[in-house]
């Protein structure tokens, strides 16, 4: 089992609770999984499909999440395919041809399909080894999502009671579990549930006032990254998108209120990174597998703790560090209130008045918000306090990642360049070729042979045989021209490493368009980098002992003593625990900056 993990996912080991999953589902026997967003639920019944005899057949609810899985099964050399409306009939017989063939391993079906009997019979003549229900709570009224055709599940009990089935979601409380386990007949399954603390997403809720300014500082803090920002009404979405284009930032607008055609483009340029923000209603995001969407801003109030906790689920799937801002007013409460008022049925207008009050009480906390939010599930939070909320962050986050600043950055961004390029030309989103946390390893470890890039994180063999030259060919020139040997030291041993690296051309050229006394935006603009790259550029050429001319610099005297007597007091200068002690008021961008502006003033000494 950890040869086809390595081989088709390029993990070398199981998450938490995935190996007992997976081995469970080969068994033959039902499962109800209750995972987190970004748990590695899917892989839970995609490793079974390539064990099992037979086809696995997964039930999807949205066209989007179909693809994108489709997708990125593909591009891991596995044979899978969907059935939905978008296709046509031509296509739709030619999936078929190959299932009954047996050419496919995993087979996606939207749950409406299951309402025509034709594709039932189809279903019936095929040899399926697995149901994977995916989205489960959307079995359940009960749920903050509820999806009236995935009553149709039932139908598959019924036609198929020996075939064994999988139930997966990432947002259930125990009422909409029973549902779950009561509508798909799992009583004879077994539940397995892992913890819903998602370690790397920080929580926060602040008042509601200037939050379109405080957004776009947020946005601004991280370039190019992914941000979804989430708002209560059509209209919200597009004034915001409007406004941030207005400031210089690339967002778009999504909603139900668009055509399916605007919709699709809208989301493929998101996953493709071709623009970085998306300005949303809740219509937006169960189809979304990215996993590098850095912060997930809500500028108004969830209807739900579910929903909320879907929502948020969207950022750090990698299990990278990222955050969840939401601004919050009572006057958004009232919004909800009017909406409930008109519900005609009483027991549905209990139920919303319930999931808004317990909403209200999340945002109104005095204590953990993770504690909180783990304790709707169900889960107890061992601890007293979390440390990655806005109420008791006392001390930093604790991840299982290294800090952000023991990769190489400038050749992260060289390596950014190549996937994006290979993107193109694949037509694929780029965290499809690699995700963030393979490339950052990459930068970590400078793999120069095959058999080195195959011990990287993410890098599996079928990836590798198509992708790794053009990286190895990368990392390999990188390492030359820095006089760079591959390396497997633990983080807190690189900084020698990193210290004997000869100057690049790309730093020269950053440290050459200062030394000109350019602005630092108008170097960015200039080299087609961000502000936080070229500042990356300015603090690699001070270490290797380039001076340069900062006069023409400007920064407020009283922000810059603040920054600095943090920085100074950093025992190892890692940006995370520096902008941590800080607090939000303060950017990356800034420490950098002012770190730079010491270390070069000490250079000179």
């Amino acid at each position: 089992m950890l040869e086809l993990l390595k081989k088709h996912f390029g993990y070398a080991t199981f998450r938490p609770m995935q190996q007992e999953i997976v081995e469970y589902c080969v068994a033959g026997k039902d499962a109800l999984v209750l995972m987190p967003t970004g748990g590695g639920k899917s892989l839970c019944y995609q490793l079974p499909a390539l064990r099992l005899p037979g086809l696995t057949v997964v039930i999807s609810p949205l066209i989007a999440l179909m693809k994108d899985q489709v997708d990125a099964l593909t591009a891991n050399g596995i044979a899978a395919a969907f059935l939905n409306s978008t296709l046509s009939p031509a296509e739709i017989s030619q999936v078929e041809s190959a299932a009954s063939q047996g050419k496919l391993k995993l087979l996606y079906l939207a749950p409406e399909r299951l309402a025509i009997p034709s594709v039932l019979r189809f279903l019936q003549t095929l040899n399926i080894s697995l149901f994977a229900v995916d989205e489960a709570h959307c079995i359940s009224e009960w749920g903050h999502d509820f999806r009236p055709d995935y009553r149709n599940l039932h139908l598959l009990r019924r036609q198929f009671p020996g075939t064994p089935m999988i139930a997966l979601t990432a947002t259930a409380n125990q009422r909409v579990r029973d549902d779950i386990v009561a509508q798909l007949k799992l009583e004879q399954g077994r539940i397995f549930q892992s913890s819903f603390n998602r370690a790397n997403l920080n929580y926060r809720v602040e008042p509601k006032k200037k939050s379109f300014e405080r957004l776009v500082r947020e946005i601004r803090q991280r370039p190019d990254a992914a941000v979804i920002v989430y708002c209560f009404s059509r209209k919200g979405t597009e004034k915001i998108a409007a406004d941030l284009k207005a400031n210089g930032i690339a967002a778009a607008a999504y909603h139900a209120g668009l055509s399916a055609a605007e919709r699709t483009r809208v989301q493929e340029r998101f996953i493709r990174d071709q623009v970085p923000v998306i300005a949303a209603t809740i219509a937006f995001g169960m189809g979304i597998d990215k996993p590098d969407v850095r912060l997930v801003a809500h500028m108004d109030l969830p209807k739900s703790v579910e929903g909320y906790y879907q929502e948020t689920g969207r950022a750090g799937r990698d299990g990278l560090q990222s955050d969840c801002l939401l601004f919050y007013s009572a006057g958004d409460r009232f919004k909800h209130e009017f909406f409930i008022r008109e519900m005609e049925d009483p027991a549905e207008r209990e139920r919303a008045r319930r999931q808004l009050d317990e909403m209200t009480r999340y945002c109104e906390l005095k204590s953990c918000r993770r504690s909180f939010l783990l304790g709707y599930f169900g889960e107890e939070w061992p601890k007293s306090g979390c440390g990655a909320c806005d109420v008791c962050r006392p001390v930093a986050l604790q991840t299982e990642q290294p800090a952000a600043g023991d990769f190489d950055q400038i050749l992260f961004e060289k390596l950014r360049l190549v996937r994006r390029a290979l993107a193109a030309e694949s037509s694929l989103p780029p965290y499809m070729i690699f995700g963030d946390r393979t490339l950052q390893d990459m930068a970590r470890r400078f793999p120069q042979s095959r058999a080195s890039l195959l011990g990287i994180f993410g890098v599996g063999a079928e990836k590798s045989s198509k992708y790794g030259a053009r990286f190895l060919q990368t990392i390999c020139a990188y390492a030359q021209e820095n006089n760079l040997k591959e390396n497997s030291a633990p983080p807190e041993t690189r900084k020698t490493v990193r210290a004997v690296r000869a100057v690049s051309d790309t730093v020269k050229e950053s440290a050459r368009l200062c030394n000109e006394r350019k602005k630092l935006e108008n170097i960015a603009l200039i080299r087609r980098l961000s502000v936080g790259t070229i500042l990356q550029h300015l603090e690699t050429a001070v270490s290797r002992g380039i001076k340069l001319s900062t006069e023409h610099i400007q920064f407020p005297s009283d922000r810059f003593e603040t920054i600095a007597r943090a920085v100074e007091k950093s025992p190892d200068g890692f940006l995370t625990p520096i902008k941590n002690s800080l607090g939000e008021d303060f950017g990356y961008d800034e420490i950098r900056l002012v770190r730079l502006l010491l270390k070069n003033t000490k250079s000179g000494q």
